[in-house]
């Protein structure tokens, strides 16, 4: 099970999730969000965890622009996004990266799926209109497809109450917590942060 701490905003806190053994952390770097970084933030935060973290840059709807210049001073691994972008637009910049889908009732989610060929991940979030995520909620996790040839990551309202069931329940490749381990918007608690990653691993030890 790969666990990653997004919204990371400081050093400290992203050393303090690599420590938690998070798998990879997220910078956010969309401007309405409590979480945003900015580039030169971002770039001192990335070169802080060391080079066996993923470093995750999250998007939405950026400006092909922007999000070069992102890349030119950030040492990012996988790129996210979370906006109406297209399968094209996300690949254009050769560098891996999932899409959001966001768990609209009625979402046809393996259609959805298809509409990204190029993406090494689909993540499946809960559905509030007029927010790209971090809401905070959870959605029904048996609608999460139980066979998938692209890795699946769980998002969602998840905490260290509730990360162990939805792993047992949907068998996905990776699970993403923010607000879930949050002292505060954008600042991380580090035990919450420790409690969430060996829930989430806890059903792959007990193998």
């Amino acid at each position: 099970m790969r666990v990653k701490i997004c919204g990371i905003t400081s050093v400290g806190d992203a050393r303090q999730a690599a420590a938690a053994g998070a798998d990879a952390i997220g910078l956010v770097f969309y401007e309405k969000s409590p979480r945003h970084v900015s580039v030169e933030q971002a770039a001192e935060i990335a070169r802080s965890v060391g080079p066996f973290v993923t470093v995750v840059g999250l998007f939405v709807d950026a400006p092909e622009a922007f999000v070069q210049r992102v890349l030119a001073q950030v040492p990012l691994h996988v790129l996210q996004f979370h906006g109406n972008e297209s399968d094209a637009q996300c690949a254009q910049y050769q560098r891996p990266f999932y899409k959001a889908l966001r768990m609209k009732e009625g979402l046809d989610v393996t259609a959805a799926m298809t509409q990204y060929p190029s993406a090494v991940g689909i993540l499946l979030d809960a559905y509030r209109a007029g927010v790209p995520g971090g809401t905070g909620e959870t959605f029904d996790w048996q609608r999460v497809p139980q066979q998938s040839d692209v890795a699946l990551v769980l998002a969602g309202g998840l905490n260290a109450g509730n990360v162990a069931a939805a792993v047992a329940a949907t068998g996905v490749y990776g699970v993403d917590v923010s607000g879930g381990v949050e002292a505060a918007p954008g600042k991380k608690d580090v035990e919450q942060m420790m409690a969430f990653v060996r829930q989430a691993k806890a059903e792959k030890i007990s193998e």
